[in-house]
């Protein structure tokens, strides 16, 4: 049996017993793969794991920042409450066209805010309204602005909220420090940023599985 399909198969065991078939769920992704959009969505555990963090984090403000359709922002809003808020970011109109159909067959439409528009364009705008920092941050965008979208992070949150990077290890490739691709430069700087900042306590976490091999960065603001 090779490695991925190994990885594969002990998704599937996890899912089955830990994030057992949602229609919500399924439904997102059906209709994401129907609107042609790249399969680059979180896998379910990943996605019960996003929910969990949230959970623990006694999360009741949430920024994500790529929408994509909606899968992700599905697994995060079900860890607020009532009267909880999530805004996502999407650069891509039909994605976000996507998501929010996906995000009101779940239930969601009235805590989740999907805005279009390059994120860095947004983020201004977002930091004018003068909105209540957010408890957890979750960046899984165009990863050449990894950094950009730390920086403002940490502008948008307080001591104890929690930023989440998405895609670090790009399946190896971020140790290669000579390299000139957008995705690895980008990632890099973010990581760079988490280590040098005295703001910011960190670590990364490798993963392998459906998604292949890969990894999320987690940051916790510091008072």
């Amino acid at each position: 049996m090779s490695g991925s399909q190994l990885w594969d198969d002990v998704d599937f065991y996890f899912s089955s017993h830990l994030t057992p078939d949602d229609e919500a769920l399924q439904a997102a992704l059906r209709e994401s793969e129907a609107a042609g959009l790249p399969h680059i969505a979180v896998s379910a555990p990943q996605g019960k794991f996003l929910q969990l963090l949230a959970e623990i984090q006694g999360a009741r403000t949430i920024l994500e920042i790529g929408t994509l359709g909606g899968y992700s922002t599905i697994w995060l809003a079900r860890a607020l409450p009532d009267d909880g808020r999530l805004v996502s970011l999407e650069y891509n109109a039909r994605h976000a066209e996507v998501a929010t159909r996906n995000i009101a067959r779940a239930g969601l439409d009235r805590i989740v805010d999907v805005r279009v528009g390059p994120a860095l364009e947004s983020l201004p705008k977002l930091a004018d309204e003068n909105p209540a920092p957010f408890d957890l941050v979750f960046i899984d965008a165009d990863k050449a602005n990894n950094a950009h979208y730390v920086e403002w992070a940490l502008k948008l949150t307080r001591a104890g909220s929690l930023i989440v990077v998405d895609n670090v290890v790009r399946g190896g490739r971020v140790v290669d420090s000579e390299s000139t691709e957008p995705d690895v430069v980008g990632t890099r700087a973010a990581i760079e940023m988490i280590s040098a900042h005295p703001r910011l306590s960190g670590t990364a976490v490798q993963t392998v599985g459906s998604k292949g091999y890969d990894g999320f960065a987690l940051a916790r603001v510091l008072g």
